[in-house]
């Protein structure tokens, strides 16, 4: 019978530090918190190449909300995005959102750049001035297929005053 016991306590035990790391996990992703206190804005984007559903908005590299919802608009063909920010951060209307790295390997993010009107978003409202996803890839395309050879001098002899071309 002792050894019973001792399997049952040290069984409730493993279970309550199993509970513990729970909560404590769901208070660092934010999982336990309810979404009151907090409003919606839309944005439409050329790219949101990296961001999903659930991705961060950060303001000043604080996250201050995320990405609730993307959807094609087919009359546009922008992807609207739909950003829930804490309703402690009120944005100016002139603000900015853009799709923003971490890193050369990291994931991308949503950052706002707040503005300077005295007048805020209400909710519900709709971000004008946004940014898309810079692809990495098309990048490296640009600077190792040479660019535009119509802008190198070398290319048009008559450019080149010293080739005997005009000044």
């Amino acid at each position: 019978m002792a050894g019973s016991k001792a399997e049952v306590a040290a069984g409730a035990a493993v279970l309550a530090a199993a509970i513990g790391f729970l909560v404590y996990a769901g208070q660092l992703t934010g999982t336990g918190q309810s979404s009151s206190g907090q409003y919606d804005l839309r944005a439409s984007f050329r790219s949101v190449e990296g961001v999903t559903v659930g991705t961060d908005v950060r303001l000043a590299g604080v996250k201050v909300g995320t990405v609730t919802a993307l959807a094609l608009n087919p009359q546009t063909f922008f992807a609207d995005a739909t950003l829930s920010v804490q309703g402690s951060v009120q944005l100016p209307d002139d603000s900015a959102a853009l799709i923003s790295s971490e890193g050369l390997l990291g994931g991308n993010f949503v950052e706002l750049v707040p503005g300077g009107s005295p007048e805020n978003y209400a909710a519900g409202a709709e971000i004008e001035d946004t940014q898309g996803a810079v692809s990495v890839i098309s990048l490296m395309m640009k600077f190792a297929g040479g660019g535009d050879k119509s802008a190198d001098p070398a290319a048009d002899p008559a450019a080149d005053p010293a080739a005997g071309g005009a000044p």
